[in-house]
């Protein structure tokens, strides 16, 4: 996937990344520009990305791409060609990048190490490029600037520069707009915001020419609307007058507003999406290279731009070949790696250019995609896209019915209710309740109640969904019941409840029939109105719904009573917690719970309150939940109505347990709270599955014994079969596969809960003997738990052998950890060694190389200190050659 890196010799063990500051521009650079993006995801009831089965075996997408490509960018491996790691490379210090807002939130709560990966990177590439960093801002949640109204393409600005701020700590140089969709309006207002460039395709220039000077003040235009515009140079877009384009002659004053433009090479970038370039660092190279022009012009800039989730998502490992190119195969041509805005800061534009009236990078009909019935993105033609202009409309006739709700309702509580929301990027980030309160006293007409400050953040919020409505996902593909659609539906959907909620205004029915002009391509859904009324409807959440959540769950969270030995009957068990849990965006406070068992049957009675943690909309509930055993469940919500109906409800149903009757009890149950009420089924899939699992356990365990036993009376049978290479019984050898699997899962959790290194070889060695055993019956151990507990146990072993390194058991210690290893090989259960080789890499650069340098400066000295040292040195290298690390070098010299 990468090219030899025989180059590197077997003396080297990292890769250089030191470059001294450029003041001028000179030779030829180079810009590998990554948009890193994905569509939020998250549903907006619960504000978490529930499972998403399509990304199997993965959580969701955001997760299967984030290991296929975030994290693998963040520590991409140079190789050696043994294939032996010689350099770790955090390749979003090499490239410009922007991340999306959305995806960076997502980043910052699932995998804290790769997103401080990526701010250091930013900070690093500022120390080595004068400053300028190569992260730059986008438009807050991808949404197409031409097709969007003033306000809001403002708001997208101020909240993509904010959103930025407040993670690389400076402001943004530069800013991606959504599939690079541009118009004039939305150059002026990112001129009006100081954001200094943008990045486009050369197919969005009209035409380009010399700025002209006072020595030659007119200047001929050149006609590039073909795509013909040099990427090689930035240019400069004066915004005064552009009203007057195809003129010779216009004026340009030294306070004309602009904005510089750099223009990627289409075909490169091209090649990079759909050619094998990136599968080999030379290629890519010779690929750039032959871009460069011969003109002799002092500086050229080569740029290429493209999704950054290609590198390692759509073409696997192609971040080993950026990592290679960026500190290798570039330098050694005597490339410049850097970004626009350091390029720029070293070469200001000599050109200006013109843009067409409206364009964007993935459609040829302007910004239609996301309009029109253009055929981009249809399946090859197959289905249509008549839905993408009513959808269109359907929305903008929302946003203009929610911008009268806001603004008249906003009025009451915000000094400036539209200066509110383009500040309240800052809630969004910090949803703490001291930073509220801050947000709140900075924009309020006056002190405001409890009851004002909930529905001054629900008209936020509702203003919050109206913007995430128009994200580009939802019109870029085929069909509007696509998860990408349902997602903005959703949004809407959220948007219009909360008007309802602040003002009474009604507009779903009318939001809808406007829907039912969107035609769809699937019979069964018709159109997009049955699509609102199939998948965003059923997927709306109440109160109720997250209080039935949390008192199901209750009676496998917090009890684990056992039934008595006469007739099953537990004492009620009354618990008040002052903590508080969370339920998603949701904070639940217990203020009283009572549970009791009889025979099979357990009811839970309790009352919470129920908190959003963001509209501070709170409510206190009573809730009565039955489990009847195994799957069945019966829960009821209401109201709470005071003490004392309270606890004359909850004598009630204790009472009717104690009949032993299920039809007595949710008689009782439903005399109390009425029909309405929720099952399993009802709980969010995340929970549900749990509890799925936890009930299926004592089955599961039974199966187990039983697969078990089975292969054992079978075992001579099953050599047998294998021995005189027959097929073996289908049952015979999926007892043996669950027998073995399961007896290697106990073996590895007994593993992981040891401390002494003689324990652990007991049960290394039954692993071995499982690992041998399965080979033999050709078994597949597929236990994922399994491959996680592996994992964590190298490097939580390496973690304690390199950080509280015992030198007089050093060598033990690494013998155990090789044998750790090579047991985790035997076992083929897929496992990874990426984290603790990052973690080995890690400090044998900042350890254990400066103690062979040490050692090595003192040979001679001390004949008998230096040899205990190189004792102690050998062992940690040898370590690092069984973990794939090039270590060769020093090997060679303590020898």
């Amino acid at each position: 996937m990468i090219a030899s890196s025989q180059s590197l010799g077997d003396q080297s063990v990292k890769v250089s990344t030191t470059h001294n500051p450029l003041q001028t521009a000179t030779g030829v650079y180079v810009t590998v520009h990554g948009h890193f993006y994905q569509p939020p995801r998250e549903n907006p009831y619960l504000d978490a990305i529930e499972r998403q089965p399509s990304a199997s075996p993965f959580h969701d997408w955001n997760e299967r791409i984030h290991y296929e490509c975030y994290r693998p960018n963040a520590f991409a491996r140079v190789l050696n060609e043994r294939g032996e790691i010689v350099g770790i490379v955090n390749n979003y210090e090499y490239m410009s990048f922007n991340v999306g807002p959305t995806l960076m939130s997502w980043l910052e709560r699932y995998d804290v190490e790769v997103y401080q990966r990526i701010l250091e990177a930013d900070r690093k590439s500022c120390d080595r490029l004068n400053g300028h960093g190569n992260a730059i801002a986008q438009v807050y949640n991808h949404i197409i600037m031409p097709l969007a109204n003033t306000r809001d393409k403002y708001t997208q600005i101020r909240w993509g520069k904010e959103d930025f701020r407040s993670r690389f700590g400076r402001d943004p140089e530069g800013m991606w707009l959504a599939e690079t969709a541009v118009d004039y309006a939305t150059l002026e207002a990112l001129v009006a915001e100081g954001i200094k460039f943008i990045i486009l395709a050369p197919s969005q220039a009209q035409r380009c020419r010399t700025i002209p000077t006072e020595d030659q003040p007119v200047t001929q235009w050149h006609e590039v609307g073909g795509s013909q515009i040099d990427p090689t140079r930035p240019y400069r877009c004066y915004l005064k007058g552009f009203g007057d384009q195809g003129s010779e002659i216009r004026e340009i004053k030294p306070d004309t507003p602009y904005i510089d433009i750099f223009f990627y090479d289409g075909p490169i970038s091209r090649d990079m999406g759909f050619s094998d370039v990136l599968f080999n660092s030379q290629h890519l190279a010779g690929r750039i290279g032959s871009a460069v022009r011969g003109d002799h012009r002092p500086a050229q800039l080569i740029s290429v731009a493209t999704d950054g989730e290609t590198f390692g998502h759509h073409k696997g490992g192609t971040e080993k070949t950026l990592a290679y190119a960026f500190t290798e195969e570039f330098p050694r041509r005597e490339w410049t790696v850097t970004n626009f805005a350091h390029y720029l800061s070293l070469n200001s534009p000599t050109w200006e250019v013109e843009l067409k009236p409206v364009t964007a990078w993935s459609c040829a009909h302007g910004v239609d995609r996301w309009q029109d019935d253009c055929g981009c993105g249809g399946e090859g033609g197959v289905w249509h896209q008549k839905w993408r202009r009513p959808l269109r409309q359907a929305l903008d006739w929302l946003r203009e019915q929610l911008i009268k709700v806001y603004e008249e309702a906003g009025r009451q509580f915000f000094r400036d209710p539209w200066g509110a929301r383009d500040e309240y990027i800052q809630v969004i980030r910090d949803r703490s309740p001291a930073n509220i309160n801050r947000f709140l006293c900075r924009h309020q007409t006056r002190k405001l109640s409890a009851a004002e400050q909930i529905d001054a953040l629900r008209l936020l919020e509702m203003q919050r969904h109206t913007l995430l409505m128009y994200t580009s996902c939802g019109w870029f593909f085929e069909e509007i019941s696509r998860p990408e659609g349902t997602q903005i539906l959703r949004y809407a959907a959220r948007a219009l409840e909360l008007a309802g909620d602040v003002a009474g205004v009604q507009l779903e029915k009318a939001f809808i029939k406007r829907l039912t002009q969107a035609p769809s391509n699937v019979d069964f859904f018709k159109h997009g109105g049955e699509v609102y009324r199939h998948l965003v409807v059923s997927a709306q959440i109440s109160f109720q719904q997250v209080a039935a959540q949390y008192a199901i769950t209750s009676l496998f969270n917090n009890h684990k009573l056992e039934r008595s030995q006469n007739n099953g009957f537990v004492p009620s068990c009354n618990i008040r917690y002052s903590s508080q849990q969370h339920v998603y965006c949701y904070t639940a406070q217990q203020l009283d719970y009572q549970l009791q068992r009889m025979g099979a049957l357990t009811l839970a009675v309790g009352q919470l309150r129920l908190t959003s943690e963001i509209t501070w909309e709170s409510e206190h509930l009573v809730f009565a939940v039955l489990h009847l055993g195994g799957w069945d469940f019966h829960c009821c919500i209401q109201p709470f109505n005071g003490r004392r109906a309270y606890s004359q409800m909850k004598d009630k149903l204790f009472e009717a347990l104690q009949q032993a009757s299920a039809a007595q009890t949710i008689l009782a149950m439903t005399q109390m709270f009425g029909d309405q009420s929720f099952t399993l089924q009802h709980l969010f899939a995340e929970e549900r599955h749990r509890i799925m699992r936890l009930l299926s356990q004592e089955t599961l365990t039974r199966l187990d014994q039983l697969y078990t036993q089975v292969y054992r009376d079978n075992y001579g049978v099953l050599m047998a079969f294998h021995r005189d290479e027959l097929a073996v019984p289908q049952e015979l050898q999926v007892a043996a596969e669950i027998a073995l699997g399961n007896r290697c899962l106990n073996t590895l959790r007994s593993l992981s809960d040891t401390v002494g290194i003689q324990d652990s070889s007991n049960y290394l060695l039954e692993l071995q003997a499982i690992a041998t055993e399965a080979q033999h019956l050709r078994c597949r151990l597929n236990i994922p738990e399994g491959k996680q507990i592996l994992e964590q146990l190298i490097v939580r072993s390496l973690w304690q052998l390199l950080y509280d390194t015992n030198p007089a058991t050093v060598e033990v210690d690494v013998q155990y950890l090789e044998r750790l290893i090579d047991t985790a090989y035997q076992l083929q259960l897929g496992w990874s060694l990426e984290r603790a080789q990052e973690l080995y890499f890690s400090c044998l650069h900042s350890q254990i190389v400066p103690l062979c340098i040490d050692a090595l400066q003192a040979q001679g000295e001390d004949e008998n200190c230096n040899q205990v040292q190189f004792g102690y040195l050998r062992p940690l290298l040898q370590l690092g050659q069984k973990l794939g690390v090039d270590v060769s070098a020093w090997l060679h010299q303590l020898a």
